[in-house]
């Protein structure tokens, strides 16, 4: 970091938050970066450095995960978690940000804007999660015996943590022991099985598609076209929902779009935060953009 950046935990809205902040010496737009299931601000650790050049940044650990904390008597609901971000950030006095969300941090950043639309002045989705209705109500009961969290950490472990990576990227070539252990070390204390067994009890369910079409903020929505966790079907519906959004395909890219093509996103948010409301909310090709280095074309969404 450098020596005005800084990281911090602070308790807000009953939760203590860690967030790092790494504020620009004359930029005056700032980005708020959410990350998404099981991960942390580690899973932004190579687009960071990029934003920062040219924005403030502010990246923010949800509870329960990463460095924020474990309790398991705060409601871990997706409303709450927006609840917690929109606090954090009046308590910051940030306000007209850019926020972008990662896969479940997406649809976190969706309920910020359906709740506090003045605070969003642009949305960047990256891989979003949409449409995934509540826990059934069998696993919800499930989750309220007394050691059902060992259940959670058993599953996680037999699952592995090489075998999740290689489900959210492409190459799977990139995967090497840092990028292991960036994943795995918040998951080395107990008090994150118990919080996720509460989490899968308080998890209402994504926005609907009523909700999604009262959202005004403009939102550039970008996906991996080989993305196995939320599929190109999960971003094309959204593209269509949310009315005032364009959707932009990165070629020989997985899930986690942060980590495999942290320079072709900024390159597209660049573009997208110098356009005007009025040249986002104008009319955009119901295809989506295809990205492989510079070059653009146009596909069909067949």
């Amino acid at each position: 970091m450098k020596e005005q950046d800084f990281a911090k935990v602070v308790e807000v809205n009953g939760a203590n938050v860690y967030f790092e902040h790494y504020p620009h010496p004359t930029a005056t737009e700032t980005f708020v970066l959410l990350h998404g299931f099981l991960s942390s601000t580690f899973s932004f650790r190579r687009l960071t450095p990029l934003l920062k050049e040219n924005y403030n940044v502010i990246s923010i650990d949800l509870p329960p995960f990463g460095n924020s904390g474990k309790n398991n008597r705060f409601i871990y609901s997706y409303d709450n978690l927006a609840n917690t971000v929109i606090a954090l950030l009046h308590q910051l006095k940030v306000s007209n940000v850019h926020l972008m969300g990662h896969s479940m941090g997406g649809q976190i950043a969706l309920n910020v804007m359906k709740k506090a639309p003045s605070l969003v002045e642009k949305g960047v989705l990256l891989c979003s999660s949409g449409y995934l209705k509540r826990m059934n109500w069998p696993v919800t009961l499930l989750s309220r015996m007394p050691f059902f969290h060992l259940y959670v950490k058993l599953w996680l472990t037999r699952s592995g943590v090489r075998n999740n990576l290689e489900n959210v990227v492409h190459d799977a070539s990139m995967i090497d022991d840092e990028m292991m252990f960036g994943y795995l070390k918040p998951f080395l204390e107990d008090d994150i099985f118990k919080a996720l067994t509460r989490m899968i009890r308080d998890r209402e369910g994504d926005l609907s598609v009523n909700q999604l079409h009262n959202i005004q903020t403009p939102c550039l929505l970008v996906w991996g076209e080989h993305d196995r966790v939320v599929p190109l079907s999960t971003g094309l519906r959204l593209k269509q929902d949310i009315p005032n959004s364009k959707l932009v395909v990165l070629k020989e890219t997985g899930h986690l779009v942060p980590e495999e093509k942290p320079s072709e996103v900024l390159e597209h948010i660049h573009a997208f935060v110098s356009e005007t409301t009025e040249e986002v909310t104008g009319d955009t090709p119901t295809e989506p953009l295809f990205q492989n280095g510079l070059s653009h074309t146009l596909i069909s969404e067949t």
